[in-house]
């Protein structure tokens, strides 16, 4: 009887440490622009400047155009061993005109993006292809004794 209560004691504690230990794991990476924030700038009104303090420095500049700045933030779930699933996806793109002046402002989310699909392809590298024996075997034979001697470190 005595005995049976550490061990019930014993599970229990094992029991809620297997339970915690399962419990979600939530990752945020970039910028999740608060939309009371994005509220605030306004088309024909904010300049870069104002962009600039009230979400921060932007997550991307457009590449071809300057004048284009992406805001781009996730929130991700992880359970235990299970590939991560996207909670919230927020993208606020801002263009400004040339005298950086917001012109336009979109909000993007998950729905918005495009799945796109990996290649497995790999490129081939000139030259031709060495067995596992050669190249274990490739070094036997060209070297000699004589030309290790008086080569230690520094010589």
């Amino acid at each position: 009887m005595t005995r049976s209560i550490p061990s019930a004691l014993c599970a229990f504690a094992f029991l809620g440490l297997a339970v915690s230990a399962c419990s979600p794991t939530v990752a945020t990476r970039g910028n999740m622009a608060d939309p009371d924030r994005i509220a605030e700038i306004k088309a024909g009104q904010s300049r870069r400047e104002d962009v600039a303090d009230i979400l921060g420095t932007p997550t991307s500049v457009g590449t071809f155009d300057q004048n284009v700045w992406y805001y781009i933030g996730q929130k991700t779930e992880k359970l235990a061993f299970f590939e991560p699933s996207v909670m919230e996806r927020r993208v606020v793109v801002v263009h400004f005109d040339d005298a950086g002046v917001v012109k336009e402002m979109k909000q993007l989310d998950a729905t918005d993006g495009q799945r796109i699909d990996i290649v497995d392809r790999s490129t081939p590298t000139a030259g031709r292809e060495m067995s596992f024996l050669e190249q274990m075997l490739g070094n036997v034979g060209r070297f000699s004794a004589k030309d290790s001697r008086n080569r230690g470190p520094g010589r």
